[in-house]
């Protein structure tokens, strides 16, 4: 199969583009579509990045070539990266849905380029945000189903490792999945965690030690109320910012750690591109596996006692030609809550820039 990456010279595009040839998830037979700007500095940097990749993998590099344009766009998977992001320092506005007005173009050019001029059969993968917007605007052109937001799985593998480090366990000896929104209003769904080895009444045991006697119905004043915290930490003394993360339990390290990472001035585009890679391998590899995902959504699970139509992060299973099927598997009482709660702001961010929305 071939992949396009389109913003390939940004932070997690250039990650994108080496882990996929550093993994080999492409044959050497197989194409990779550098795209940038013919009239911005991601259109000189794509031909370099090109050549970079050639000079350091060149005994197993696929095919590399370079597009400027999105109607010259061809592959069977389109890895969307391209857009402005959060800046990276103390003290930064992170709120995605500050980029809604400048992305919201980005991804109406590229779907209708994609509409227009592909195969019909491309599979999407959003990373750029508000994740939830790009998936929006490009399912409704493309088609639901053809289209997948990143962020829920990475938001889930973070989740699957903070589980893991809490209870000493490799994270592949643990499940569960995060859905909502990507970012401050994820939704860790306890209900989901299964650790292998454990017999059911040992991990509720190990699961109730870890939640307490918390619930998602306070959780959005715990993302507040750390964030609160962990600025003034931020500029005076990272270590010990970092450390205050430590001291919280594993659903709001998921939101706190890599919050603060962003603000620190790192960025998180290793992880933001391994999680992207994840999902490129499993449609390029051909078989059905179940992931996490933000799509659009036609009434496939219950949210607040009712069908839900929208985009909302919820697990899923994953093939070649997209997202098939959601899991249905009920979610707890304040799980559901939490996703209403979530899905209506999703809406309030998507509505005004998708058509025929209600």
């Amino acid at each position: 199969m071939d992949v396009a990456v389109l913003g390939a010279t940004g932070d997690v595009g250039r990650q994108v583009c080496t882990q996929l040839v550093e993994r080999r998830i492409l044959p050497a037979t197989a194409r990779l579509q550098l795209v940038g700007r013919a009239d911005g500095a991601s259109g000189r940097a794509a031909y370099g990045l090109r050549a970079d990749l050639v000079d350091a993998y060149a005994e197993h590099a696929p095919l590399i070539d370079v597009a400027l344009d999105p109607s010259d766009v061809v592959a069977d998977v389109v890895v969307v990266v391209a857009g402005r992001t959060s800046p990276a320092h103390p003290g930064a506005n992170t709120d995605r849905t500050a980029l809604a007005a400048d992305n919201a173009a980005v991804f109406a050019a590229y779907a209708e380029a994609l509409a227009a001029g592909g195969s019909g059969s491309e599979v999407v993968i959003v990373v750029s945000n508000p994740v939830e917007l790009g998936v929006a605007v490009m399912a409704q052109r493309l088609g639901r189903h053809r289209v997948i937001g990143m962020g829920a799985w990475l938001d889930t593998l973070r989740f699957r490792r903070e589980l893991a480090d809490s209870l000493g366990v490799r994270r592949h000896r643990v499940g569960g999945f995060v859905g909502g929104q990507h970012g401050h209003d994820l939704v860790p769904l306890w209900s989901s965690v299964r650790i292998s080895g454990l017999l059911v009444d040992e991990r509720a045991r190990a699961v109730a030690g870890l939640r307490g006697a918390r619930t998602l119905d306070t959780f959005g004043e715990e993302v507040a109320a750390a964030q609160r915290d962990l600025a003034p930490l931020l500029a005076t003394d990272v270590a010990a910012a970092f450390a205050q993360v430590e001291t919280y339990p594993p659903d709001l390290r998921v939101v706190a750690r890599p919050w603060l990472t962003h603000q620190s001035g790192a960025k998180t585009a290793a992880g933001s591109a391994a999680a992207t890679v994840d999902l490129v391998e499993v449609v390029c590899d051909g078989r059905d596996i179940v992931v996490a995902g933000q799509v659009a959504l036609a009434g496939e699970v219950e949210v607040g006692g009712a069908p839900w139509h929208g985009v909302l992060g919820v697990p899923l299973v994953l093939g070649p030609e997209g997202w098939t099927h959601v899991l249905g598997d009920p979610t707890a009482p304040d799980e559901s809550r939490r996703l209403q709660q979530v899905g209506e702001r999703i809406r309030q961010l998507t509505d005004p820039w998708v058509e025929g929305a209600a």
